[in-house]
């Protein structure tokens, strides 16, 4: 370390030191100092003991939104986005009690659901061939009853092939 950047150090961590001496009993201190677009400059000095977050909380509390960008949010989103697939995909799930289990679980169980739904549609889709076909062998039904299921099978057969590709 740079004797700068040494003498830095100090001259902040003694200020931090006369803050907390005024500061609510179990109070804790963080000072950040960034250079905007220069992340290798960046300076944390924090209490032992400081949640980092609790800082992060305390931040929100005073304004900081979820809505700016920034490298962490685009990151745990990633998590997210990434954890929902291999959910849904039933492959890779997080260790026991981890956060991410939440979202691993939302993806498989929309997974299982449209399994569940083009299971079911494929099974209508076919008893509705066998009673058309039927009804064509029997030639006793109105043409209009004919026509409306061809054209139900139309949008379940476009139905199937979107949710199984």
């Amino acid at each position: 370390m740079s004797a700068i950047l040494q003498r830095f150090h100090q001259v902040a961590n003694d200020a931090l030191v006369k803050i907390s001496a005024h500061c609510l009993p179990g109070a804790k201190i963080a000072l950040v100092i960034y250079t905007p677009g220069k992340p290798e400059e960046d300076i944390i000095l924090k209490d032992q003991g400081l949640d980092d977050n609790e800082v992060v909380s305390s931040l929100r509390r005073r304004g900081l939104s979820i809505d700016g960008d920034n490298a962490y949010k685009r990151d745990l989103c990633d998590a997210i986005v990434g954890t929902l697939a291999f959910g849904a995909q039933d492959r890779c799930p997080p260790p026991e009690g981890h956060w991410a289990q939440m979202f691993w679980d939302m993806g498989r169980g929309s997974a299982s659901n449209t399994e569940e739904l083009v299971a079911a549609l494929k099974l209508t889709r076919e008893n509705l061939r066998a009673c058309q076909a039927t009804i064509h062998l029997c030639g006793g039904f109105h043409p209009a009853y004919v026509d409306d299921a061809q054209a139900a099978m139309k949008v379940a057969d476009a139905a199937l092939a979107k949710a199984t590709r």
